[in-house]
């Protein structure tokens, strides 16, 4: 027995950088799914999007998924002004039918133009923790700065989608022009 443990211990010590990443990364992207269930209590979208009570507010993952289950379990059995919240995961712009919010993964981060080119002026409050990505046309981008996350608002994109995002969550944020300018 006392092999055994001697064995898990050092397995353990291999492995325990590796381990505290992991727990770190899994950590924050429970926070990054906390804040995108929560984006749609502070944007408001057009009249003319579905807005009754039967319609379904969706939250996109487009690509690779950091998420794992934890943002389907933050969003279970939530609902907002009695629509009820689904996670749907995309591996291509085609694929988006109905959405409110998209999550363009770091898998897709590095070529965010053409992505958001095809969604210009469609009601998505589109979102990444990709490096550059408000710059670059993106709406909000997830900052990690020293073990906490910030967020970097595009406005200028948000208005050209018709989206309002509402000055509760601009206080909490550092307002991005985007490159070009």
């Amino acid at each position: 027995m006392p092999a055994a443990w001697v064995f898990c211990f050092a397995v353990l010590l291999v492995a325990g950088p590796g381990l505290a990443a992991q727990t770190a990364r899994a950590a924050e992207y429970q926070v990054k799914a906390v804040f995108l269930f929560n984006f749609a209590q502070f944007v408001d979208w057009p009249a003319e999007a579905p807005a009754d009570a039967d319609t379904t507010l969706v939250i996109g993952v487009l690509g690779d998924d950091p998420f794992g289950g934890v943002l389907d379990q933050t969003v279970r059995d939530e609902r907002l002004a009695g629509r009820p919240f689904q996670v749907r995961r995309y591996q291509s712009v085609d694929e988006i039918k109905i959405c409110h919010i998209l999550f363009i993964s770091r898998s897709e981060g590095g070529r965010p133009e053409g992505i958001l080119a095809r969604l210009k002026h469609r009601p998505i409050l589109t979102v990444s923790d990709a490096d550059g990505f408000a710059e670059r046309g993106g709406m909000i981008r997830f900052v990690t700065d020293r073990s906490r996350i910030k967020l970097q608002v595009n406005l200028e994109a948000a208005e050209a989608a018709d989206l309002t995002i509402s000055s509760k969550l601009l206080r909490v944020a550092e307002i991005i022009a985007p490159t070009g300018r």
